[in-house]
């Protein structure tokens, strides 16, 4: 198990695209996604516990039902640390939020630990799997911000707001980037901007502040592609040390090898 971050920083997971079914045998792709992720949080667990929180972003469920949300959270709870979600384009608000019952899986738009600031946005579409921050979430945004200016930040979503070079992925990134960043850039604190949605690691940097992407718990997308392709990559998660000065330290971990079968074959879902 890895030891605790140093005193006064924050230990973080990031647990996204979990995909699950209503039913226990619910597979994607020839992957069964619950047997995954509790393969993924089996890891989490033997490495990076103890931690103060998760992420959760998005894509939860694939079906939308109320089934397949209380059995994403009840593996997610059973870390025993404060999860907070966010919804991805597979998510169904409603449900979500109907079956959040256990005090550790919250639902909200900003939450403070330390002297970290996590703001977590909406960016879905009703009926669309792109990306796209409307006018109340951006001004919530800069009000969050305004609010905390001396607070270091890290800002969650869904769906990327930079192009990942992959032209049917980036069809689905963010459609208003330029708005998003135009606030991002007027806010000095923002030391970190996290996302799930493209099944693949991504680490980058927007002036100062850092990108980063995650694999999914279950299938992965290859990098790169111009047509959708899947990676023979392993699920994981991302574990980020949170510094008292604003640094960030992470890194993806991965399963030795995938709980299963993948048709890699395949042409899209």
């Amino acid at each position: 198990m890895t030891a605790p971050g140093p005193v006064n920083t924050i230990s973080v997971l990031q647990i996204t695209d979990t995909h699950l079914y209503a039913g226990s045998d619910g597979c994607l792709l020839g992957l069964n996604t619950e047997q995954s992720l509790e393969a993924v949080t089996a890891e989490a667990r033997r490495r990076h516990l103890p931690a103060d929180l998760v992420l959760a972003t998005g894509d939860l469920v694939h079906d939308g039902s109320a089934a397949a949300y209380q059995r994403t959270f009840s593996h997610l709870g059973s870390l025993g640390i404060p999860v907070y979600c966010l919804p991805g384009n597979h998510d169904e608000a409603v449900a979500l939020q109907d079956n959040i019952n256990n005090g550790l899986i919250r639902y909200t738009d900003h939450a403070l630990h330390g002297n970290w600031h996590f703001i977590l946005l909406d960016s879905t579409r009703p009926g669309s799997e792109g990306g796209h921050l409307d006018t109340a979430v951006l001004e919530t945004l800069e009000t969050r911000l305004q609010a905390t200016p001396d607070t270091h930040t890290l800002v969650c979503l869904h769906h990327q707001p930079v192009l990942m070079g992959s032209r049917w992925l980036d069809t689905m990134a963010v459609d208003n980037p330029d708005d998003f960043f135009a606030i991002i850039d007027r806010h000095p604190q923002v030391r970190g901007i996290l996302w799930g949605h493209v099944h693949q690691e991504f680490d980058g940097m927007h002036n100062a502040v850092r990108l980063l992407s995650t694999p999914s718990t279950c299938i992965q997308f290859m990098p790169g592609s111009m047509e959708f392709a899947l990676d023979n990559a392993a699920p994981g998660y991302r574990w980020l040390i949170l510094h008292e000065d604003g640094r960030i330290e992470t890194g993806v971990q991965r399963l030795d090898e995938i709980p299963g079968t993948i048709d890699l074959t395949s042409a899209g879902y």
